[in-house]
This record gives structure tokens, C-alpha cells and sequence, in this order.
């Protein structure tokens, strides 16, 4: 599904993260920047040593927070690592939010055209796909209505359900 908004695209896809070829791929992660399991344990396993690496000078980030590395082996030349919040620390929707729009800003400070997202926080950190989707797609809808580089935003996501959340918010979100 793809529309279009101040002439950049929107798409929502079923898929592979690690195999999206945007400029850069938005990484779930964890405040120590550690690469584990889940998207980031994927990432690391096709994006060689050299991700991790970058992430242990950087030395971690906030919840909320995205820092950027190499993309290392991936087809992405960036990863945009952004830390989600786990559900019941308090303040998730505006930590949600935060980190999605902390990654568009990194991107747009990387001079970079196009990004892809994954479901933050929805995996292990527990946070409801719908609400994700709300607060993901309006967060980065604002965003493009406003002044950037950024050509494409991708939201890459993990299975059919997934998928669907997301459209069905998307369609919501632009007919309003």
C-alpha cells in the first residue's frame, strides 16, 4: 500500500527489514545498543560485526533516543537505532512517538532520501500493534507535511496481521 503526501511516499510492506535497500533501516532497540534478538539480532547476523561495533563506541541512548550507524554487509547503508519503550514503564505513546520521530530526524541530519521502520516496541517490549501503528504513521504523516529530504518512508512489517493493523490505520489516518 503506498500514498502519497506532500509528494513523498508512504508504503507499507510485508517483509524483510534486513532486506529493504532504503538508505537507511530503523533498528528496535534496546538503550545499551546491544544487538540481541528479534530485528536486531537479524540485522546483526546480516550486517556483519562492523554494526555492533559502531554501536559500542557510541556506547547506547535513551528511550525515545535514535542514533545512527553503517549498515555494514546490508543493502541499506545506514541503521537508524531507535529505542522504543517497553509497556508499563510509563509514557510509552510519547516515547513511542520520540523515537519514531528522533529516527526521521536522523535521517533527515544524514541527508538521507529514504528510511524503513519497523513495529517498534511491539515485539518483546509488549507495546500494542494498534496503538504502535496510531502513533508510528501519524508521527511520521507530521513529519512529512513539513520541511524535509526524505523522498520514501517504508514501513516494513513482520506478517500479514502486521500488515493489515497498519493499513487499516493508514487509511484512517489519510481520510481524515
Amino acid at each position: 500500500m503506498k500514498v502519497k503526501i506532500n509528494n513523498r511516499v508512504l508504503e507499507l510492506l510485508d517483509g524483510d527489514l534486513t532486506e529493504m535497500d532504503t538508505d537507511a533501516i530503523v533498528n528496535a532497540a534496546n538503550t545499551r545498543l546491544i544487538l540481541g534478538g528479534g530485528v536486531a539480532g537479524a540485522i546483526n547476523r546480516k550486517g556483519g560485526p562492523k554494526i555492533q561495533e559502531e554501536c559500542n563506541k557510541i556506547g547506547g541512548t535513551f528511550v525515545g533516543g535514535a542514533v545512527i550507524t553503517t549498515g555494514g554487509n546490508l543493502k541499506a547503508e545506514h541503521v537508524i537505532h531507535a529505542v522504543g519503550p517497553r509497556m508499563g514503564e510509563g509514557d510509552e505513546d510519547q516515547k513511542l512517538k520520540n523515537a519514531t520521530l528522533n529516527s526521521l530526524k536522523a535521517a533527515d541530519e544524514n541527508n538521507l532520501k529514504s528510511i524503513s521502520f519497523p513495529a517498534i516496541s511491539t515485539g518483546i517490549f509488549g507495546f500494542p500493534i494498534g496503538r504502535c501503528a496510531e502513533i508510528m504513521l501519524k508521527t511520521t504523516i507530521d513529519y512529512l507535511k513539513g520541511q524535509t529530504g526524505l523522498e520514501k518512508v517504508v514501513f516494513c512489517l513482520f506478517g500479514r496481521d502486521s500488515y493489515e493493523v497498519f493499513a487499516r490505520r493508514l487509511e484512517k489516518e489519510t481520510l481524515q
